[in-house]
C-alpha cells in the first residue's frame, strides 16, 4: 500500500468517528479491514486510487486521490455501506456528526453536543480546547485544520 504521506494535497478525505474508543487489538484488526476496503475500491470498474487508516483508535479515515479517477456516487454510496458495516460489528456510531471529539491531556474525549456545551460552561472545556473538525475535505485540510482550537471550530456555535 502506498504512503498516505505520497497523496496530493488536495485529495479527498473522509473522516468517521466513533463515539467510543476502539479497543487496541480492535483498532489493529480495523486498520488491516479498512485498507483492505481501500485497496479494492473501484469507481465504474475503475480502481481508485484510496487509502484508508484508523486514527486515534477513534476515527475511520477514508481518503481518493481523485485526480486519477474520481471517487462516484456509487463509490461513495459503497464506502458509506462498508462504514455502517464496521460500525454494526463494532457496535459503535460512526454517522453522529453531533457528537464531538477533542483532546484532552493527549487522550481523544466524545461527547454529545450537550454534554460537550456543558463542559465548556463548567469551564472544562474552553476556547483554547483543540476540537476535531471532522468536516475537513481534502488531505490538506485534515493536515492543517483537523485539529484546531474551539473559538476557530464551527463547534464554537454550539457552546
Amino acid at each position: 500500500m502506498e504512503p498516505f504521506q505520497h497523496f496530493p494535497a488536495e485529495t479527498r478525505v473522509w473522516i468517521y468517528q466513533s463515539n467510543q474508543p476502539i479497543p487496541e487489538e480492535t483498532a489493529a484488526a480495523l486498520k488491516q479491514v479498512v485498507n483492505q476496503f481501500a485497496q479494492n475500491w473501484v469507481s465504474h470498474n475503475r480502481q481508485l486510487r484510496a487509502h484508508g487508516d484508523v486514527l486515534h483508535n477513534r476515527f475511520i479515515l477514508l481518503a481518493v486521490d481523485e485526480s486519477q479517477a474520481d471517487a462516484s456516487g456509487c463509490s461513495i454510496d459503497k464506502s458509506v455501506h462498508f462504514i455502517k458495516q464496521v460500525e454494526s460489528q463494532l457496535g459503535v456510531d460512526l454517522f453522529d456528526r453531533m457528537n464531538f471529539a477533542w483532546m484532552e491531556d493527549d487522550e481523544v474525549k466524545t461527547a454529545p453536543s450537550q454534554t460537550f456545551a456543558e463542559l465548556y460552561q463548567s469551564g472544562q472545556i474552553t476556547n483554547e480546547t483543540l476540537v476535531f473538525d471532522n468536516l475537513v475535505k481534502t488531505k490538506r485540510e485534515l493536515e492543517e485544520n483537523w485539529l484546531k482550537p474551539l473559538n476557530k471550530s464551527w463547534h464554537r456555535r454550539f457552546v
